[in-house]
């Protein structure tokens, strides 16, 4: 006999107690089971029904949150068959039985409550409190700052619409990318400064910070993605912590805070400038840094205005070169289209790819006549000097006029003319912001402030004579954006929109705007006199840019020379963190601020005056009544011949010529 599947194991057999198979498919026990207890179930049903009614209310009593609707309900295959009569007793007394049992369960009788404060809490507490408490200690990303979610991305190139590289690639130069981010991410972890804790990335921060630069570098450098990704995984091996930490700080700010950059407390510091002297007195004693620039004309400075000739000299041979320029930045040659071509192009010659920096020649060693000199290199990218065109591209090719005769013929240099009726005038530093045209690299900003205060006299935007190539704001911090918000020159900046004070989510004050650099030129010269000192560094560039020749000028290129001489020249960047303890030019991609660098230009005179100060009063020059005295038995009177005697460099040193 086969054994049963148990599919009639509720019904009753038939045959009954007489059923000869030892193995049956049918139900003996119900059957014999009902027949014993029939009688008992009719006899005690009432008492049955009213025990069993009590007990359900006792029990719900006892459990308010059980309900009746809670009760499970019993299959239909456990329920005995239709054709057997069961009285309503029994049903009632099997429901009772089960919510008896499920009332009975300890997880059903306990209360709920809420996870107890104990460990794992205060961990989760401790761990975010002084993460917290941290940042806003280090000064650099305050407590007050949302906190930044990085989103769950794996280390997989984003998709493009247009890929520079084949996606296997583009994997492999990312995972390189990510090392070396991690491994800079380890160091400063790893440092026991506690101020740069904050800028230690966690996992998905890393894997989001390599995405974002792996994606930007496809996207802008499309043609030459591979060497410039490359080259920036080499700058990345090579870097200073320090360098890193100002990285990740724009990276957060640009994700996730989008403010202005906070820089450290070391950088915010400006040492205030004590010359122990009255503006009066400075401005006696800064006659002595004038510089002479006759004998400077070999290095850019205009002293003269071109003749008639030579101007037209020039405008022939523009006319004969039919617009072919080179380019300022990659040196390339290409075609300028004054006036737009029959297609509307400016200029030719496509994209210009090159190198924003300028290279940079270490010093030598004593080592370079064995192992070789060290290589030139550009800041930018740590790219040697001649192993490629460029890390950075821009839409078009520019240049640069800095013949005097050429510029001229643009527009005519002016001397500055003599204001009979002002008298004489305070000395004036100013700055000059230029971009490039299809005339060259023309002037569209200028500021001056007044010296020793610094106090802004004149700050325009200028509109320039050709058609605007590149702003350059890179370095200039101009950007559209400012043309398109300035008013008239002479306009009161409260009949400006409130949008466009508006920016940035801080108030903007929008800048004045004049019609051309003549126009700004003629508002200089009403700050100026012929015999006023006018301050700037690398004054020659800003002079030319406005096509002014002034006769008395201080020039802290001069007040500083480099160690190699002229041509060369230290920059007002190193020359602020070295005499002043101030950094400047901290925008980055902002670009400079003309009226921050004509302040500083200005408090570098200062310094050499105070230094200047400190020499004669040794000697025993002293002021009174705002005059400055020699010591007695000084036979001359003048300033710069006493600075000359006791050594004072007030100016750049010229070679000696020799003589026959």
């Amino acid at each position: 006999m086969f054994t049963t599947l148990g599919l009639f194991d509720n019904t009753p057999c038939p045959e009954g107690k007489q059923c000869p198979l030892i193995t049956c498919m049918f139900s003996h026990k119900i059957q014999a089971s009902n027949s014993i207890t029939t009688e008992k179930r009719a006899s005690s049903s009432i008492n049955n029904d009213e025990h069993v009614s009590k007990r359900l209310k006792v029990d719900r009593s006892s459990t308010p949150s059980i309900s009746t609707s809670n009760t499970p309900h019993i299959p239909p295959n456990h329920q005995r068959p239709a054709k057997s009569s069961v009285p309503a007793a029994e049903s009632n007394q099997k429901a009772h039985a089960v919510s008896q049992d499920v009332s009975s369960l300890p997880s059903i009788s306990r209360r709920v409550s809420p996870p107890p404060s104990g460990r794992t809490g205060s961990q989760s507490t401790s761990k975010a409190g002084p993460s917290k408490s941290t940042n806003s200690s280090s000064g650099s990303m305050p407590s007050q700052f949302p906190p930044r979610k990085a989103p769950k991305e794996s280390l997989n190139p984003r998709m493009l619409q247009k890929a520079p590289a084949t996606h296997t690639a583009r994997s492999a130069i990312l995972n390189k990318l990510h090392g070396a981010m991690s491994s800079l991410n380890e160091k400063v972890s790893k440092d026991k400064d506690t101020s740069n804790k904050c800028f230690v990335l966690n996992k998905d921060e890393l894997v989001t910070m390599a995405l974002d630069e792996e994606e930007k570098l496809a996207k802008n450098s499309f043609g030459v993605y591979s060497n410039v990704i490359k080259l920036r995984i080499v700058k990345l091996t090579k870097m200073a912590k320090e360098d890193w930490t100002k990285e990740v700080m724009e990276h957060l700010n640009t994700r996730y805070y989008h403010i202005q950059p906070i820089q450290p407390q070391s950088l915010k510091s400006t040492k205030p400038i004590t010359t122990g002297l009255s503006t009066k007195e400075e401005i006696t004693l800064v006659e002595a840094l004038v510089t002479p620039l006759i004998g400077l004309e070999e290095f850019g400075y205009v002293t003269k205005a071109p003749s008639s000739s030579d101007v037209e000299t020039a405008k022939k041979g523009v006319i004969e070169s039919k617009g072919w320029e080179k380019c300022d930045r990659c040196g390339g040659r290409f075609q300028v289209f004054p006036g737009r071509r029959e297609d509307g192009t400016l200029t030719s010659g496509g994209h210009c790819t090159y190198h924003p920096s300028r290279p940079i020649y270490p010093p030598r060693k004593k080592t370079d006549g064995v192992t070789g000199s060290s290589e030139a290199y550009f800041s930018c990218c740590s790219e040697s000097v001649g192993t490629s065109t460029g890390c950075t591209k821009a839409k078009t090719h520019v240049f640069k006029v800095s013949e005097a005769k050429r510029l001229a013929s643009i527009l005519q240099f002016e001397t500055t003319p003599t204001q009979p009726d002002t008298g004489g005038l305070n000395p004036v530093s100013f700055d000059c912001e230029m971009g490039y045209t299809t005339l060259g690299l023309e002037l569209i900003r200028l500021t001056a402030v007044s010296w020793p205060e610094g106090n802004e006299l004149l700050d325009v935007l200028v509109k320039p004579m050709g058609e605007v190539l590149d702003l350059n704001s890179r370095y200039s911090g101009v950007f559209p954006e400012h043309y398109a918000s300035a008013i008239p020159y002479g306009t009161s900046a409260n009949h400006a929109s409130h949008s466009d004070q508006k920016k940035n989510g801080k108030d903007h004050k929008p800048l004045q705007v004049v019609e051309s650099p003549a126009a700004a030129r003629a508002l200089l010269f009403g700050f100026i006199q012929p015999q006023t000192p006018l301050i700037g560094h690398a004054i020659d560039n800003d002079l030319n840019a406005c096509r002014v020749i002034h006769p008395t000028i201080i020039d802290t290129v001069l007040l500083y020379p480099h160690p190699g001489r002229l041509p060369n020249r230290m920059g007002l960047k190193v020359l602020s963190r070295k005499f002043l303890e101030r950094d400047i030019q901290m925008g980055g991609d902002q670009g400079h601020d003309s009226k921050e660098d004509s302040i500083t230009t200005g408090d570098l005179v200062r310094v050499k005056a105070s230094d200047l100060w400190k020499r004669l009063r040794a000697k025993g020059w002293k002021f009174e009544d705002n005059h400055i005295i020699a010591p007695p038995g000084q036979a001359s009177q003048d300033i710069r011949k006493a600075a000359h005697e006791i050594g004072f460099a007030t100016g750049y040193k010229r070679k000696a010529t020799s003589t026959t």
